[in-house]
């Protein structure tokens, strides 16, 4: 089960309070920085920069091209050691709801694989070990060591 804490909201529509639950000069310094993280080849200088803005990345942890992480709350992602990330991964600490606002650690762990395309919600750990095979909706912990795939995330060995 995912761990989120909720923010119930005044207007009809969270997101459109967004600024009172972040500073707009931040999200934006988080906008530039994760964007320069998705064009950035150097798995060094990229893991650096993220750090800059709160998250927790392991040693030899590899981030594909076009990885997205939340602008709002990276501070709430942790990645493990000698963990990749794959091309055009999305990781949310987020969720915007008609009227609330929830957020959630989302911690990945060491030697994890995440395939292209993934898609990791607010509030998921997966354990070490684990293998999300590209395109992969993961809403769910997963925790065992293993290979999960598919919409939403299963395991399949």
């Amino acid at each position: 089960m995912r761990n989120l804490t909720a923010f119930k909201t005044k207007k009809s529509n969270s997101l459109l309070d967004w600024y009172k639950y972040k500073n707009p000069a931040v999200v934006f310094f988080n906008f530039i920085v994760v964007s320069l993280s998705k064009i950035i080849p150097s798995m060094s200088l990229k893991r650096g920069l993220l750090r800059i803005i709160g998250m927790k990345i392991g040693k030899n942890t590899a981030i594909g091209l076009d990885a997205m992480f939340d602008v709002f709350f990276p501070e709430l992602i942790e990645i493990g050691d000698n963990t990749i990330i794959g091309y055009s991964s999305t990781i949310l600490a987020h969720e915007f709801l008609i009227k609330e606002l929830r957020t959630g650690k989302v911690k990945i762990g060491s030697n994890v694989m995440l395939g292209a395309n993934s898609t990791v919600l607010a509030g998921i750990e997966i354990s070490d070990n684990v293998t999300v095979s590209a395109c992969s909706l993961v809403n769910k912990n997963l925790e065992k060591k293993g290979l999960y795939g598919g919409v939403p995330a299963k395991k399949i060995k």
